[in-house]
């Protein structure tokens, strides 16, 4: 199985880019795990969504080809980062890849809440016409971590309790891919 991943955060030391190796490397032998681009993408235009630059067209196919799709965000302003939601604004309109493909939100931020906020907007953009993603269930699968600080370490989560709790979610992911 294949995973393409988004992550929210442009920063160089993201801990929801590390969140996503983390995935990548805990879980290989369930799935390969590709990490797609978003922060080279154009702003959205509808005058260009028929001929879309190349690296629109890479990215769109890099999701029309994966099984399923993993988005780690963080919040910003209570809500999703603008490259994320732009990213996701690309992928609403004319081939749409991302209709009916299993998707998996989570995200890290540094407050105690994790990322309560900015994954009810994240779901609600993925619900939408344009999109129509299947997204996992979220009772008992919602990844909100919180306090990052304490719980990442040399690039890599590695709290015990958010780990095992992460296990749960991401083997009802690959049971729920499989499903679709």
């Amino acid at each position: 199985m294949k995973i393409v991943a988004l992550v929210g955060s442009l920063r160089k030391d993201s801990y929801n880019m590390q969140l996503v190796k983390t995935i990548e490397k805990r879980y290989s032998h369930l799935f390969k795990l590709e990490i797609a681009d978003i922060g080279i993408l154009p702003h959205y235009n509808e005058d260009d969504e028929k001929t879309p630059s190349e690296e629109v067209k890479q990215f769109k196919h890099q999701i029309a080809e994966a099984d399923a799709v993993i988005i780690s965000t963080p919040e910003f302003n209570w809500s999703v980062p603008g490259a994320l939601k732009n990213a996701l604004d690309w992928t609403s309109r004319v081939d749409r890849p991302l209709v009916g493909k299993p998707v998996l939100p989570m995200g890290v931020s540094q407050g105690a809440l994790g990322t309560v906020r900015a994954q009810l907007h994240l779901r609600q953009v993925l619900m939408s016409m344009g999109i129509d993603a299947k997204i996992l269930p979220p009772a008992g699968n919602e990844v909100f971590i919180g306090s990052a600080g304490q719980k990442f370490a040399d690039g890599e989560l590695i709290d015990e309790g958010t780990l095992t709790f992460l296990d749960k979610v991401i083997d009802n992911f690959v049971a729920f891919m499989k499903e679709q």
